[in-house]
């Protein structure tokens, strides 16, 4: 080690003011992030206003702050835009520098000769899925914005002090600028309070084994198999009992209440209709097609769950629906790049876009910790025309399909999401992916860990 970088690591040894939280490979609170201000400080001429031509020829450097935490100071580059790199400030975490660990820090710049920054990105947790990031904006102001999973919680929000003074505040200190608008709990989940959650996924994947795919099957509150539309009992010397997705939806739920009541749901009630949907058009379509079939079920599966694990004040629908939506804008990513889009949120009969679950149940999870979602996919769906059915059939939104999510934190605060839908576990990834372009109406039904079908 040379002695200027000697005296400089002395220096911020001296010289900061945050010690680490606690030990990597577990996020501390934001609050708790060690400040790297003073190293900023000293980044300032030699890295974010330098030559890029310079900068993009340095090797990588390493620094250690106060309280043994190392960090690595590089540039990245990356194929889908060569007109950009970035000055990344990476905090070591089990051994790596990957640059998203909690407490990392990026300056994007352009190539050419222009010494002004492009955005600077911080992540306040160890997921490069969720970030803060910074963008000029005048002389007095920039803008900020909030990204988790591709959902702006917060866009082009003003802030003020001018871009180029985020290089050396402290991290606190910037986040604080947006004041009480910045919503730091999205970046501090408590993993303790999401046991029930994870004893609850537990205790539904050890039961998975005892049921198998069955069109139209389901569980009678006698602990019979039957048919859904018929209720005749099916005919199977497995052991094992059929269900459909409704169904199933039905066995996790009388597995929530069966240890408050000791009873299983009956079937029939399950089918009633419930609440607004659909138009007077669709209401001669109903005996034919049973467009909403899986919407009534779902929001009478919650309506008495909150009855009884609450009470019949949480039966309405406006207390079961999920339509809030905290993030007005998405970013799009394809073909290589990325472009904002404006998310349209909840809409009347449809719910959510897919494009937009994943962040939306991120904040469930932090806004409503200790709940399950059942969810109800729909989308327009006619039929073309046929010799024996000359005029096809008109185009009106169907909910086909339900399943069961449950998003969480592990113990060690990473973000997952279970996925149960027709007696199986899948991914969010496979049940995202199946459904482009289609929508999902989302309701909530509280949880306590204990789960006896």
């Amino acid at each position: 080690m040379g002695m200027k970088k000697f005296i400089f690591s002395s220096f911020l040894i001296l010289s900061l003011l945050f010690t680490v939280g606690g030990v990597w490979g577990q996020d501390v609170l934001t609050r708790q992030i060690l400040d790297d201000s003073a190293l900023r400080l000293a980044l300032v001429d030699t890295w974010f206003k330098e030559v890029p031509g310079r900068v993009l020829n340095k090797a990588p450097e390493y620094y250690t702050l106060r309280g043994g935490s190392r960090v690595q100071v590089r540039v990245e580059t990356t194929g889908q835009n060569r007109d950009e790199f970035a000055i990344v400030i990476a905090r070591e975490q089990n051994g790596a520098y990957t640059g998203r660990a909690q407490g990392s820090w990026a300056l994007t710049r352009r190539r050419d000769n222009d010494p002004s920054g492009m955005r600077i990105r911080v992540f306040l947790r160890s997921d490069f899925n969720t970030y803060v990031q910074f963008r000029p904006f005048n002389d007095e102001k920039c803008l900020m914005d909030v990204v988790l999973y591709d959902g702006y919680v917060m866009r082009s929000h003003p802030v003020p002090v001018p871009f180029e003074r985020l290089f050396t505040l402290p991290l606190d200190e910037i986040l604080n600028l947006a004041g009480n608008t910045f919503p730091r709990r999205y970046f501090d989940p408590e993993p303790g309070m999401y046991r029930d959650s994870r004893a609850f996924i537990a205790k539904v994947r050890a039961r998975l084994n005892e049921l198998f795919f069955l069109d139209d099957g389901a569980q009678d509150e006698n602990g019979n198999f039957v048919f859904i539309n018929t209720l005749m009992p099916q005919a199977t010397q497995t052991g094992r009992g059929g269900v459909n997705c409704s169904g199933f939806a039905k066995w996790v739920v009388d597995g929530i209440l069966r240890p408050f009541t000791g009873e299983r749901l009956a079937i029939t009630p399950l089918k009633a209709p419930f609440g607004n949907r659909g138009s007077p058009f669709t209401d001669t379509w109903e005996a034919l097609r049973d467009p909403f079939f899986g919407l009534d079920w779902i929001r009478n599966l919650a309506s008495i769950a909150g009855t009884i694990l609450r009470s019949p004040a949480f039966a309405s629908l406006e207390e079961i629906e999920v339509r809030g939506n905290p993030f007005s804008y998405g970013i799009l990513r394809q073909d290589g790049g990325s472009s904002v889009y404006a998310y349209p949120g909840y809409i009347q009969n449809a719910g959510f876009g897919f494009e937009g679950l994943y962040p939306l149940l991120y904040t469930l999870a932090i806004d409503e910790p200790g709940r399950i979602y059942l969810a109800a996919v729909n989308d327009e769906i006619g039929a073309p025309e046929t010799p024996d059915n000359p005029r096809g059939l008109p185009r009106i939104r169907q909910y086909y399909h339900v399943a069961v999510l449950v998003p969480y934190f592990t113990e060690r605060g990473v973000f997952q999401v279970a996925v149960f839908e027709s007696g199986e576990e899948t991914s969010f990834t496979a049940f995202r992916t199946r459904y482009p372009g289609q929508f999902v109406n989302l309701v909530r039904i509280p949880i306590d860990g204990s789960f006896d079908p």
